[in-house]
């Protein structure tokens, strides 16, 4: 199986060592040519509307929209759960690119600046019964989803942090930000 870590700004090397442990050799996709060799693509946090602007300038918008969900299972995890969206609900994005593959909409920074940061356990049954440690640096959220989209975790108030829609998931937390792989090892299933 071959899984690349976008390598364009953000977790980069948080996702890979967690692939790592799991015995999994990472490839950094960078081009085309480093898409066209992975049959699964993490899409690591940082800032969305950098990682946008990089993905049109090299090239990287077509060729992912055209593989998503067939042949190529895709994990955005916070700026990479942005990009996934349809919808960006955030009038100071002003035409970022995103990837528009899974029907939700998500807000920037739902939860505030990176002060409001915060950790809270989740349960995510699709893991187990055990909580998942979640860190939530400038998340965002994912406000609605469409009929295709499955939630898979939620905060105590209901908000939607994880959803799933066939190969694509997204989570709004960073899990390669802690030692609990259960999230990868769901993501390499799918």
């Amino acid at each position: 199986m071959s899984v690349g870590v976008l390598a364009l700004q953000g977790d980069i090397q948080e996702h890979s060592a967690a692939l790592l442990r799991l015995g999994v050799r990472p490839v950094e996709v960078r081009l085309p040519k480093h898409l066209a060799q992975v049959e699964r693509l993490i899409i690591p946090g940082g800032e969305s509307t950098t990682i946008g602007r990089l993905l049109a300038l090299y090239d990287l918008i077509e060729p992912l929209r055209s593989r998503a969900g067939r042949d190529l299972a895709i994990w955005g995890t916070c700026a990479g759960a942005i990009l996934l969206a349809r919808s960006v609900l955030d009038t100071k994005t002003g035409g970022q690119p995103v990837l528009e593959l899974m029907d939700m909409a998500v807000r920037r920074n739902a939860y505030g600046s990176q002060l409001d940061s915060f950790e809270q356990p989740l349960a995510m049954p699709v893991l187990g019964e055990a909580p998942l440690p979640g860190v939530f640096i400038r998340a965002p959220q994912i406000e609605t989803i469409g009929p295709q989209v499955t939630a898979l975790a939620t905060l105590p108030n209901g908000a939607i942090v994880a959803a799933q829609q066939g190969r694509l998931l997204a989570t709004t937390f960073h899990p390669e930000l802690t030692g609990d792989d259960r999230v990868h090892r769901y993501f390499l299933a799918l």
